[in-house]
């Protein structure tokens, strides 16, 4: 969040209409309009809910870790690996390499792979959660290159993705061919250090008071892999919550796979609410 109000400064600017976030990015989104209303007018989020603001002394949460590994199909969490020492070389160093990777992950978070059926989960518990596929639910014994080479997608598969061809799936892949993951593995350590979050609960009970948007593709199980987070987000964590956009033919990847009906939503929240 430092970083976003350094850039509006550097940029000569003493408040923003918007601030736009997916995935990693809405937490951080939903954090700048919590906590600087005065410069972040508005705020979108998309694919990941904002439940709430932290308490004080949050609630216990139950460690589904140990569960999880008794369940009949051994699993582990997907957050709870990418903690661990070796996700980053199980990914940068994996059999099929990095760009393969890539293809099967997109592919298999995204409303291309037809398995994406997301639904509402009733608790956080072994039995609930193993129900998400397993890009979130890992089997235990698998890494997540191991995981997503088995939803590899084929050749025509691929040709039909208009949402991510070739030519810009060789730029993430050099990309992480050079710099690795482990930057980005990094956001799920901090986040699972409570020495690292508790300075958030100064904020604790208050809401998001400007108004918000949530977008997300209807395939994508980021939506409830936290139970009752979109619910909480809609009446609890905001008190200006003014639209909920679940885009069909859209899966995690919803700026990529469906852009156009993102930008509509966009523009129909700025617009129509005199944000800009």
């Amino acid at each position: 969040m430092r970083d976003v109000i350094c850039l509006i400064g550097a940029i000569e600017y003493e408040s923003v209409a918007a601030v736009i976030g997916h995935d990693f990015g809405s937490p951080v989104a939903a954090d700048c309009a919590l906590i600087r209303p005065d410069v972040f007018h508005s705020v979108v989020l998309m694919s990941a809910p904002f439940e709430r603001s932290p308490s004080i002394k949050p609630a216990d949460k139950v460690d589904v870790h140990g569960s999880l590994a008794d369940l009949k199909r051994p699993r582990k969490h997907y957050q709870w690996y990418y903690t661990t020492r070796p996700a980053n070389d199980d990914m940068t160093k994996c059999p099929q390499g990095v760009r393969d990777f890539l293809r099967a992950y997109y592919h298999h978070k995204s409303a291309d792979w037809r398995e994406n059926k997301p639904h509402p989960l009733s608790e956080w518990t072994a039995n609930e959660l193993a129900k998400m596929p397993t890009y979130y639910i890992m089997d235990l014994a698998d890494n997540m290159a191991e995981t997503v080479a088995k939803e590899m997608p084929t050749e025509t598969e691929i040709q039909a993705c208009t949402w991510l061809p070739n030519d810009e799936l060789d730029v993430y892949a050099q990309e992480y061919d050079r710099t690795g993951f482990q930057g980005g593995l990094n956001w799920y350590r901090s986040r699972a250090s409570p020495t690292l979050n508790e300075d958030k609960s100064i904020f604790a009970g208050r809401a998001i008071e400007v108004p918000v948007c949530f977008i997300a593709g209807a395939s994508d199980w980021g939506i409830h892999q936290s139970p009752g987070a979109l619910k909480n987000m809609q009446y609890a964590g905001c008190s200006d919550f003014r639209g909920l956009h679940l885009l069909d033919g859209a899966g995690h990847w919803v700026q990529q796979e469906k852009p156009n009906a993102v930008v509509e939503c966009l523009l129909a929240f700025l617009n129509g609410h005199g944000i800009v």
